[in-house]
This record gives C-alpha cells, sequence and structure tokens, in this order.
C-alpha cells in the first residue's frame, strides 16, 4: 500500500517536469520591511444550540440535570503578521499571531458551544489570548516554516469555527517550483484547541505528532488532483495512518454554465486495527447565472466512522461535513440537495443565500441502525465600498434530527459579524 501511495505522488512530480519551472518569488523579494503586512480580524460571534425538549449531557460536575439550552456572545481579535523575505539566494522572515477573545455575554447554565476555556467554577472565563511566532525561509518557490501557525491541509487542517481558530506547532515545507505543481510535506508536535490559551491543549495533549506529505496538480484548466499521506501518533491511544485523495473537474458550458464534479476519500488505518474506516464523497454542481444546484452522495465503511480532531478539528473535507453533523458515521450513508444564489446578478452585489438538506441513513450502533437529518440555511452580505468596505455579516442557521440513541434533535443558530483592519 505504500508504494502505490508514494509511487502516485512521485507521477504527479514527473508529470509537472514537462511544464515550464516558475519564474522564482525569492529574487522577487521585496524585502523583510517592504514586504510585511499585519492584519487584524474583528470577529463578532452570537452562537445558541437549542435541544427543545431532550437536552445536552452535562459532563462538568455541577449537577445532574441534562442541560437544554446553551448560549454565547464573544469578540474575537485574529492579528496576524507576515513579513517580507530578505533579499538574497536565500530569504528569511518571521510571522507572528496574536489572538484575544472577550466575552460578551453567557452563563454557567448557558455555556457549552466551544466558544471559551473554562475556570475551575465551572463558568466562562472573561477572556482569553494566545500568541505565536515562526521563522521562515525561502528559496526561490521553497518556503519553509518553522513555529506556530495556522495549516489548511486535508490531512491536518486547524478549524477556525468559533470565536478563534486552533493554533498548530511544528514545521512545513510548501513547494511550486513546477507550474502546476504543490507540494507539501511537515511534522507538527503540538495543537491549540480554539477554546483554549496553552501551546498543547487539545485534549490534554493528545497529539504526539503527525508527519505528512503530498500536494496538488493541477493537470489541465478543467482538471485538478490531490494526494496527501499522514502518520500520526496519539497520546494513551491507538496511532493512525491517513490516506487523503481527490479529483476537481470544472466544465464551462456557455451562457453563464458551468458543471462541477468534486471527490473526495478518506482511508484511515488504525495500528490496533479496531477502527479502520474509508469514506468518500462525490458532489455535482451546476450553474447557471446566479443560481447553483449541488447533488452530493457520501459514503462510510468499515470497523467505525470517519474520526479526526486529534489531527485538526479542520480535517475533513468531504461534501456532507456541514454546519452542525459531518455524517460520517460507522456504515453511514447520506445525501445532499443544496441550492445557493448569488444577488450580484440582480443588482445586490456582495449579498448570497445557501440552504441545504443533508439526510443520512444506515448508520451502525450498538443498539441497530440510526439514521439523521440536517437542513441549513444560511445568507451573507459583505461591503462592497466606502469606509465599511469588506465588513460582513452573516447568519446560518441549521435544524438537526436525529434517533435517540445517535444524537440529539437540536437548532443551531450563529450570527457572526467580521470586519477586517489591514495596519501596514
Amino acid at each position: 500500500m505504500k508504494v502505490m501511495k508514494w509511487s502516485v505522488i512521485a507521477m504527479a512530480v514527473a508529470a509537472g517536469t514537462s511544464q515550464m519551472a516558475l519564474a522564482s518569488s525569492q529574487s522577487e523579494s521585496e524585502g523583510f520591511v517592504e514586504g510585511s503586512s499585519l492584519t487584524i480580524l474583528n470577529r463578532n460571534l452570537y452562537m445558541n444550540r437549542d435541544a427543545r425538549d431532550d437536552g445536552f449531557s452535562r459532563t462538568d460536575g455541577i449537577d445532574d440535570n441534562r442541560q437544554s439550552y446553551r448560549e454565547e456572545w464573544g469578540h474575537g481579535f485574529i492579528g496576524t503578521f507576515e513579513s517580507g523575505f530578505t533579499q538574497g539566494t536565500i530569504g528569511v522572515g518571521v510571522d507572528a499571531i496574536g489572538l484575544l477573545g472577550v466575552k460578551l455575554d453567557t452563563g454557567r447554565g448557558r455555556r457549552g458551544n466551544g466558544i471559551f476555556p473554562t475556570g475551575s467554577d465551572s463558568r466562562a472565563q472573561d477572556d482569553y489570548s494566545e500568541a505565536g511566532a515562526a521563522i521562515k525561509f525561502r528559496a526561490s518557490n521553497t518556503v519553509l516554516k518553522y513555529g506556530t501557525q495556522f495549516v489548511a491541509l486535508p490531512v491536518f487542517s486547524t478549524d477556525d469555527s468559533r470565536l478563534l481558530p486552533e493554533t498548530a506547532d511544528g514545521t512545513i515545507i510548501s513547494s511550486s517550483e513546477i507550474e502546476g505543481l504543490e507540494l507539501n510535506a511537515g511534522r507538527f508536535t503540538a495543537l491549540n484547541a480554539q477554546a483554549a490559551t496553552g501551546r498543547d491543549s487539545f485534549e490534554d495533549g493528545a497529539l504526539e505528532s503527525i508527519n505528512f506529505i503530498g500536494g496538488s496538480y493541477a493537470i489541465s484548466d478543467a482538471l485538478s488532483s490531490s494526494l496527501y499521506y499522514s502518520d500520526v501518533e496519539v497520546h494513551e491511544a491507538d496511532d493512525f495512518e491517513k490516506i487523503y485523495g481527490n479529483l476537481n473537474y470544472n466544465m464551462e458550458l456557455g451562457a453563464e454554465q458551468s458543471l462541477a464534479f468534486d471527490f473526495n476519500i478518506y482511508k484511515t488505518d488504525v495500528d490496533a486495527a479496531s477502527s479502520d474506516n474509508t469514506i468518500w464523497s462525490l458532489a455535482s454542481t451546476y450553474k447557471i447565472g446566479a443560481h447553483g444546484f449541488t447533488v452530493a452522495h457520501q459514503r462510510s465503511s468499515g470497523d467505525a466512522g470517519y474520526g479526526y480532531g486529534v489531527d485538526g478539528n479542520g480535517t475533513i473535507w468531504l461534501a456532507n461535513s456541514v454546519q452542525y453533523s459531518d455524517f460520517n458515521g460507522e456504515d453511514e450513508k447520506s445525501w445532499q440537495a443544496r441550492y445557493d444564489l448569488n444577488m450580484a446578478s440582480y443588482g445586490v452585489p456582495g449579498l448570497t443565500f445557501m440552504t441545504r438538506y443533508v439526510t443520512g441513513y444506515d448508520i451502525s450502533t450498538a443498539t441497530g441502525e440510526a439514521e439523521e437529518r440536517e437542513w441549513d440555511v444560511e445568507a451573507k452580505y459583505v461591503v462592497q465600498e466606502g469606509a465599511a468596505k469588506d465588513l460582513s455579516l452573516r447568519v446560518r442557521h441549521a435544524k438537526y434530527w436525529a434517533e435517540d440513541e445517535y444524537g440529539t434533535d437540536l437548532t443551531d443558530l450563529r450570527l457572526i459579524v467580521e470586519y477586517p483592519l489591514s495596519i501596514l
């Protein structure tokens, strides 16, 4: 199996050598200061989850009652500094991250949406912060970066679905020496959760290390592919290997029409061989003018459902991973129908709408087969010009149903306001 996965990556490299190499980014370096940028993303997030007549299990020791409603509101500051590279054959630079989250409203009986860290009194902290830095080196179009950073790769992806994002500590090498070919390899030894302030706080430092390698290759203007492999060591748990593959095809049909297909697959092998899993999704999107119509199918098989989290809570690049559920249960099959509308065609640029419905079935549980369903509605507006340019307002609403032994019926509402400030 390892021969297969490495040979596929090698073929991608070989295919890329037939194309012209890109011009060297390092030779065009502006300098450490001249190429620097500093941005601060202001994010205001209100989130509630209402379990209606059921309730969430309480595991914090407050009492034995079930919690039926969770509500939190906060403001986050996500500061990102990126220096330029010094000039010369090998450029050197520094990146830095500064995160601050401030609680605006919640209570001990309403917290629990994963936004704020919790103190010893089981109450959400009033504020929390984190800072980190990374040093980077560049030769030609290859960059090595070591330190605290955000990562967005299919086998290791830091999550950004709450007030502040996850961060990771480690090393990554990214190379784009060949036109159309991007290669990535890295090793990370710490992952910090979104609602935490430590360097390695995710699941009490469960991640010992993750090593990964892979890349993406643009076969043509319409067809692209990706292949990645990761090896994860976990503290006091089974280690595992993961393979990810992707094929994406976009076909222009003319007259403002297009058709796209997106295939994703993960294969996870656990060392103890007790929870191996294969999960894949295939989505097809037809666009005509302002309208987009998507149909997706996802299927899981193996000894357990698809597992992720210790390798980043964003490490689930699948079509039916939606607002609340991932539809990744053991033996689960799911279908999605989605509709998108871009109001720019109707004279309101920056305003978009989306709704989707996903149903999952044949989920293997200890008591038999289960089912789950989710209906999402989302609206977003981005200011296009003026003093408030790039200010975005977003409403996300999900309604979820599941059989009693599998999940809790609930509604999930999120109101998100974001405003990026460019300081440098």
